[in-house]
């Protein structure tokens, strides 16, 4: 764990340097870049403290990169969002709080007014072993097992690089797992015995991104695909809200929520939430 927590912050270090290049090199082009890297922490202690209490420490690493392209007929958005956390209590094992790989791409070709004919990409995985709630012994996933692919051709609505819908009738979906996963049975949707199920359906995602005042921004991120091939009416939903209040150019408060359902995963709605103060830089 430490090895990757050291590779992301590596990583996180490479792409700032390269952004700050492109910020040169695309003064008065179509090309813009702009991305967002945070690192919140806590960390509770306790000396001879009557009241309990145990030493802990939690931090999560995050980075949002947007490079789009934008002429009179091209449209093409790119976004990578990557989230690394842990936390450790005095006496046991670090945990993995937060684990995301997820890029998306949406290239257009003008078509009329705000609307263009699209082909979009979607994929996400986690980088680190997840471990089964019910059995601390045994994982449940790890690095691209499971991982969603998405491609498809559809039509963009695009007002701004702030508030977009994309459309896409005709979508190919791939879960990718380990074998080891479905050894005894299905997996993410995969049947026993494979390692990737193929899927045809319709997807939507949308985007929208406001200051809500000075210094508060608020970005919304919904993604839902229906199955043609199984169960249409079990809708899939990935919504995302990222709240940042800007304290100063390094310190801020952010605040995230991940609502997802998936009833091949899991047949309920999972959610993902996490608030704190840290380290905050726009690139």
């Amino acid at each position: 764990m430490k090895k990757i927590t050291v590779s992301l912050l590596m990583l996180f270090a490479i792409i700032g340097a390269q952004a700050q290049e492109v910020a040169v090199d695309t003064v008065a082009s179509p090309w813009t870049a702009k991305g967002n890297f945070s690192l919140l922490g806590n960390q509770s202690s306790f000396t001879n403290w009557q009241a309990g209490g145990d030493n802990n420490f939690a931090g999560t690493l995050g980075i949002n990169y947007d490079i789009n392209y934008q002429s009179e007929d091209w449209s093409w958005d790119n976004k990578i969002q990557v989230n690394y956390g842990i936390s450790k209590v005095k006496g046991s094992d670090s945990k993995k709080t937060d684990d995301r790989i997820e890029l998306n791409s949406v290239l257009g070709k003008k078509a009329s007014g705000n609307w263009y004919y699209s082909v979009f990409l979607n994929f996400k995985t986690q980088l680190d072993a997840g471990m089964d709630p019910d059995d601390k012994e045994l994982r449940n996933s790890h690095f691209f097992s499971p991982a969603y692919l998405q491609i498809g051709p559809g039509m963009l609505w695009k007002k701004s690089d702030n508030l977009k819908v994309n459309f896409a009738p005709a979508t190919s979906r791939l879960i990718f797992v380990h074998k080891h996963f479905t050894e005894l049975g299905p997996a993410f949707g995969v049947e026993q015995g494979d390692a990737m199920r193929y899927e045809l359906g319709a997807s939507v995602s949308a985007y929208y991104k406001a200051n809500l005042m000075e210094n508060v921004s608020i970005e919304n991120i919904l993604n839902l695909y229906s199955n043609y091939l199984e169960d249409p009416q079990n809708v899939d939903i990935d919504y995302q809200l990222n709240l940042v209040l800007k304290i100063n150019k390094y310190l801020s408060t952010n605040f995230s929520v991940q609502t997802v359902y998936d009833d091949n995963a899991f047949r309920g709605f999972q959610v993902r939430q996490s608030v704190g103060v840290g380290l905050n830089y726009t690139f």
